[in-house]
């Protein structure tokens, strides 16, 4: 695969983790655990190759310099900073969560999860966000 492709190929990887986390929001308030589940392990290993293509292309190719000037500059480097802060911080809180659920403590689980989901949906949508500021605009 082409260094070239590993950036649309990550922000495909957020999309898809943002798809399966509200599918798997979707499927918890109907009550349909087993499905929850699986969709939400689904998103976790999204997340997971996602980091895993995203260090190897940044690894190859270093830091991507945003050209673009005028307005869009500080609403960028606004939507880049806080994606990579709670990206970083939400990491934690994503694996407590799914340890909760492994360990079938749903009770703290579901209080975990009201944290976790909201960030982790912002930070995978904000992934592809700036991708198409980086990459598209």
């Amino acid at each position: 695969m082409e260094l070239t492709s590993f950036p649309a190929l990550n922000a495909s990887l957020n999309a898809t983790t943002s798809v399966l986390l509200v599918s798997g929001w979707v499927l918890i308030k109907k009550n349909r655990r087993e499905a929850h589940r699986w969709t939400m392990v689904a998103a976790f290993l999204c997340s997971a190759l996602f980091l895993a293509c995203y260090l190897y292309y940044h690894f190859h190719v270093g830091s991507v310099r945003f050209q673009k000037t005028g307005w869009i500059r500080p609403v960028y480097f606004t939507i880049l900073l806080t994606h990579t802060i709670l990206a970083v911080l939400v990491l934690p809180v994503i694996l407590r969560t799914l340890y909760l659920a492994a360990k079938e403590r749903f009770e703290e689980h579901r209080r975990a999860a009201r944290w976790a989901f909201p960030i982790w949906l912002y930070v995978s949508l904000t992934g592809v966000t700036v991708y198409w500021m980086l990459y598209r605009l």
